[in-house]
């Protein structure tokens, strides 16, 4: 059920003066963020040569976060010690990690195997693919983001809340994600700005109803955040606001700014037609199987409730799993076989 070869097959071309190659596996893993290398921990388990890769370094959105305290087990860990600890982990079974490859599209050939080409010119080709690319935090663009980022600026009010309790901070935003996230940092800062460009929200009628109820909520309508000022510590202190209408700007006291003005799935690299939501999630069945068979999705990529450590690994560990029993029935000549459990996708 393994491919003989880990490593260069033949070549594919020149990209530049490189060689660009073929390699070959039964599992791509494309991301190597909570949910990729869970899944590869669990692909090399089942002995598949499998291999993840990544356009950075192990541990996505972790790598971001200066400290995790809800993940089972860990009641403090910092958010790169806990990615070294995932990595180690999958390595430790098999799974190789492939740092610094960008893969621009995978295909399913007519031949049933797929094909991840990146920006290289090299191609992986599997027999399945794990899609754990995760998604992005859409930012404001603005000075001070990034250099402060993990330092009172968050994209994400369940993971950081709890480090502002009794602050002020802000939340920028107008939608469902802003307006929710607002009322719920309530349950740790003294008082929350939610500071919204146009003079109305466009979240849910319910959200709004529960934001203005909240004492602690002040709106502060068409204004943006012009930069983020941070004290000598290093941790935010000020915010630059502007009124779009008047172009007056003022400064506003707050020790965070938890920006939610978009996520973007990185799902646009899956060449062909998948099922997914509005929004670009993919949408899976129970064992994560896409609806192009033998591509399976886990962690942020995919469409569901929450997008926590806790739900990515669990989604991973499902996905690899189900990747194995796909596998195998390949194997045994019938690739239509359903996986275990449910009726599964046969597209």
């Amino acid at each position: 059920m393994t491919f003989k070869a880990r490593g260069p097959v033949q070549p594919a071309g020149n990209r530049g003066t490189e060689l660009a190659t073929t390699f070959q596996y039964d599992v791509v893993i494309i991301g190597a963020g909570p949910a990729g290398m869970c899944a590869g921990m669990y692909a090399g388990r089942s002995m598949l040569n499998t291999v993840v890769l990544e356009r950075g370094f192990p541990g996505g959105e972790l790598l971001n976060t200066e400290v995790i305290e809800d993940y089972p087990g860990f009641e403090h860990v910092l958010g790169h010690e806990l990615a070294q600890k995932f990595a180690d982990h999958a390595a430790k079974f098999g799974a190789e990690f492939r740092n610094g490859v960008v893969v621009e599209s995978v295909q399913k050939r007519p031949d049933g195997m797929f094909e991840a080409r990146t920006e290289s010119g090299d191609t992986f080709v599997s027999k399945s693919v794990i899609i754990t690319a995760g998604g992005t935090p859409i930012k404001l663009g603005i000075p001070g983001e990034l250099e402060y980022a993990g330092k009172g600026v968050s994209y994400c009010a369940i993971c950081d809340g709890a480090f502002f309790r009794g602050h002020t901070i802000a939340v920028v935003g107008g939608g469902d994600a802003a307006t929710e996230e607002a009322d719920f940092l309530t349950r740790y800062a003294e008082k929350v700005y939610l500071i919204h460009r146009r003079d109305e929200l466009r979240a849910s009628k319910i959200l709004q109803q529960r934001l203005f109820a909240n004492p602690k909520v002040e709106v502060i309508w068409n204004s943006v955040v012009d930069e983020v000022e941070g004290d000598e510590q290093g941790l935010v202190r000020n915010l630059k606001l502007r009124d779009v209408l008047t172009n007056e700007s003022r400064d506003l006291a707050a020790t965070g700014l938890f920006v939610f003005v978009g996520f973007r799935p990185n799902t646009g690299i899956i060449d062909g037609h998948v099922d997914h939501d509005d929004m670009g999630y993919l949408r899976t069945d129970a064992n994560m199987h896409t609806s192009i068979r033998g591509l399976f999705a886990a962690g942020d990529v995919r469409s569901q409730l929450t997008r926590q450590v806790t739900t990515a690994v669990g989604d991973a560990t499902t996905a690899a799993i189900a990747a194995e029993k796909y596998l195998k029935a390949l194997a045994d000549g019938d690739p239509d076989e359903p996986i275990e459990g449910t009726g599964g996708y046969t597209a």
